[in-house]
C-alpha cells in the first residue's frame, strides 16, 4: 500500500477476524495498563485526545511560552523499524503474565502477505493491526517521552517543551544552544534503539515572536499534523500564531477527488454529489480551524473545477457551460467551510499545561 501523499509502499499485515477480536481485547488491557503513565506531551491514539488538542497545546507553546526555536522532526520509518526486543522490554516493564506477552510477541511477527507469498517480520508493527497504535505509543513513551521529561528539560539552560502525535512531534526551546543540544542526542537517542533521525525531513529553525528572519522578510514556517505553522500577527498587531493546509496534503486530497470523479462520472448524479458533500464534510472538520478557513475555501474552488471538468466527460457532448453548472450547484449545493474548530478553546485541553 502506499503511503499518503508519497510513492513509498508500506507492507499491510491484515489481522484476520478472530486475530481482531484478541487485538481489540489486548488493546483495552494495555489503555488500561498504560493511560495512567503516558505523559501529557502525548496525544495520538489516546482516549478523548485528537490531533486537535495537540495543535491547541502546541499554539499555547508558540504564542505564551518563552519559544525561540522550533525542532521539527522526523523519525524515518518508525513503524517499520520498532525493533522487537525492545518492545518487549519495554512491555516487560509493566506486564508480568508471560501468556500476555507471548500472545504481544506473536502479534509483533505475524509477518504480512505481498502478491500472495507470505514474508516474516522481524522488526516493525503490523501495520492494519488495531493493537499497533497502542504499542507504538509504548514504545515512544520510553524512547523519547521519558527521556526528554526527565533528561533533556534538566539539560536545558531555558525552557523546553515537547508535543507528540504518534511518531510525529515538534520540540519548543527557549535558547538555540538547546535545541542544538537536543537535536545532536536525539540522534545518539534513536540509534540505541535501532531508529534513525530523517535528516531530509528534520531541521531546527528560529520561530517564535522573536524569531529570526534572517532578511528573508519572513521566519521559516514548519508543518505538524497537516498544518503548516507560521508567524503573523493580531489585528491588533500582536505576534500570532496561525496555522494553513500543508500543500502536500491539499495535493495529495485534490489528487484523489479527481480519480474518484474520473473513475466513477457515469454514476448516477445524485450520487456522486452525496458523496462528495460527505467528502467535503470529513475534510472540514478537520481542517476548518482558526485562521484556516481561506485555505480551505481555495480547496472548495478546485474541487469545484474538477467536477466541472469530469461531469463535462459524462459523455461525448459537453453537459455544462460556467452558467449551466452553477444553475446545477444551487439545485446540488456544496458545503460551504466555516470555522469548526476553535485552536484558543483550551476548555478540555487546559489540564495538559497547567
Amino acid at each position: 500500500m502506499n503511503k499518503p501523499g508519497t510513492k513509498k509502499k508500506r507492507p499491510l499485515g491484515i489481522p484476520d477476524h478472530e486475530d481482531k477480536i484478541v487485538q481489540r481485547a489486548l488493546v483495552k488491557i494495555l489503555n488500561a495498563i498504560y493511560e495512567n503513565d503516558f505523559l501529557d506531551s502525548s496525544f495520538g491514539f489516546r482516549p478523548n485526545r485528537g490531533c486537535h488538542d495537540a495543535l491547541k497545546i502546541l499554539n499555547v507553546y508558540l504564542e505564551k511560552r518563552p519559544t525561540n526555536y522550533v525542532v521539527d522532526a522526523d523519525i524515518k520509518g518508525f513503524f517499520d523499524n520498532v525493533n522487537h526486543e525492545w518492545m518487549m522490554k519495554f512491555l516487560k516493564h509493566r506486564i508480568n503474565d508471560p501468556n500476555l506477552l507471548r500472545i504481544i510477541a506473536r502479534f509483533l511477527k505475524g509477518g504480512y502477505l505481498e502478491e500472495g507469498k507470505y514474508y516474516e517480520s522481524d522488526k516493525g508493527t503490523p501495520q492494519g493491526g488495531v493493537i499497533s497504535p497502542i504499542l507504538a505509543n509504548v514504545y515512544l513513551h520510553y524512547v523519547l517521552d521519558l527521556w526528554f521529561e526527565k533528561v533533556v528539560r534538566k539539560q536545558c539552560k531555558g525552557k523546553a517543551y515537547i508535543v507528540r502525535y504518534a511518531d510525529d512531534f515538534v520540540c519548543c526551546f527557549q535558547y538555540r544552544e538547546d535545541a542544538e543540544a537536543f537535536y545532536s542526542a536525539l540522534i545518539k537517542r534513536l540509534e540505541k534503539f535501532n531508529l534513525e533521525v530523517a535528516e531530509d525531513k528534520t531541521t531546527i529553525i528560529s520561530f517564535g515572536r522573536n524569531a529570526d528572519s534572517s532578511g528573508h522578510g519572513k521566519p521559516p514556517t514548519f508543518d505538524f499534523l497537516g498544518f503548516t505553522h507560521y508567524c503573523s500577527k493580531s489585528q491588533n498587531g500582536n505576534f500570532r500564531v496561525k496555522r494553513k493546509t500543508a500543500r502536500k496534503k491539499v495535493r495529495a486530497k485534490l489528487k484523489s477527488q479527481k480519480e474518484w470523479l474520473k473513475a466513477n462520472r457515469t454514476m448516477d448524479i445524485r450520487l456522486i454529489m452525496d458523496r462528495l458533500v460527505r467528502s467535503l464534510k470529513g475534510y472540514y472538520n478537520y481542517y476548518c480551524i482558526t485562521d484556516n478557513t481561506l485555505a480551505v475555501e481555495n480547496f472548495l474552488f478546485h474541487v469545484k473545477q474538477l467536477l466541472f471538468k469530469w461531469m463535462n466527460r459524462r459523455s461525448q457532448r459537453k453537459s455544462f457551460s460556467w452558467d449551466k453548472f452553477n444553475i446545477f450547484l444551487k439545485k446540488y449545493p456544496l458545503l460551504r467551510p466555516r470555522v469548526r474548530v476553535n485552536i484558543y478553546d483550551l476548555k478540555t485541553s487546559i489540564s495538559y499545561i497547567l
